[in-house]
């Protein structure tokens, strides 16, 4: 059976460069049938069928003359969204299938007072997922992280000489073998909440990196839904069909 890469392949079926066909599988919203597809110069049979998911836009919930409040899709990096306010800088990041609260500062005063919030924990951070398993206690996850860095990519684990990391999680919700999740995050490690749960035996849906996946869940079911800092309180609604997306 003949075959061809699969961003060659997408970009004739869609009528799109190869660059920008690369570019969407990379992103991770290209699927033949149920399955992702995630390597763009892997091979596929030529008649291959695909299914590219709708991109969403960037909400803005809140902006003035010293911050900006966006509510992030899922498939877009924290730059990509940023990229709605021209004059704005990341005071923190959300992965790219994370949706949810992403801040900008607007002036380099508020951007310093709103680093130095970050610095002493006096932010609060409020999160919603769906995990593998039945969870039927709040319970705090106090376990150090370390990140390892290679190749422009970033992974963590558990590591007694890693950096404290504290996470706080609350059952909301039980359909099936899942659990809805509320978390609030006392530290800021990367994929802290990913990888504390991967820890206690309750990976986020979706997450295919640290966890397990789904034919019914597109994305990484891992919404940031509110933070409060220096006086502002900014909440994103969870997206649409979040909650169908877990499946039972």
């Amino acid at each position: 059976m003949e075959k061809e890469k699969a961003y060659k392949l997408l970009a004739v079926q869609m009528g799109l460069s190869n660059s920008k066909a690369k570019e969407l599988i990379d992103r991770g919203v290209v699927y033949v049938g149920n399955k992702k597809v995630a390597i763009a110069r892997g091979e596929l049979p030529v008649d291959t069928k695909f299914r590219v998911l709708k991109l969403h836009k960037v909400d803005v919930l809140y902006e003035n003359d010293e911050v900006a409040a966006l509510n992030k899709p899922a498939f877009l990096t924290s730059d990509e969204a940023a990229r709605e306010v021209p004059d704005g800088r990341l005071l923190h990041r959300l992965d790219r299938e994370t949706s949810g609260v992403l801040l900008l500062a607007k002036t380099k005063a508020f951007e310093k007072k709103a680093t130095e919030a970050f610095k002493a924990r006096a932010v609060y951070k409020v999160y919603t997922c769906w995990v593998d398993g039945i969870v039927s206690e709040p319970m705090t996850i106090d376990k150090p992280l370390k990140t390892i860095k290679q190749n422009g990519h970033a992974y963590s684990k558990v590591d007694r000489k890693g950096k404290e990391a504290i996470t706080h999680i609350e059952p909301v919700m039980i359909s099936g073998h899942r659990t809805k999740l509320r978390v609030v995050i006392e530290t800021g490690r990367t994929h802290q909440i990913r990888v504390h749960l991967k820890s206690i035996g309750h990976p986020i849906i979706g997450d295919r990196q640290y966890g397990v996946t789904s034919a019914q869940t597109n994305r990484m079911l891992l919404h940031a839904l509110e933070m409060k800092l220096l006086g502002y309180d900014f909440r994103a609604p969870e997206p649409k069909g979040f909650d169908v997306l877990a499946g039972g």
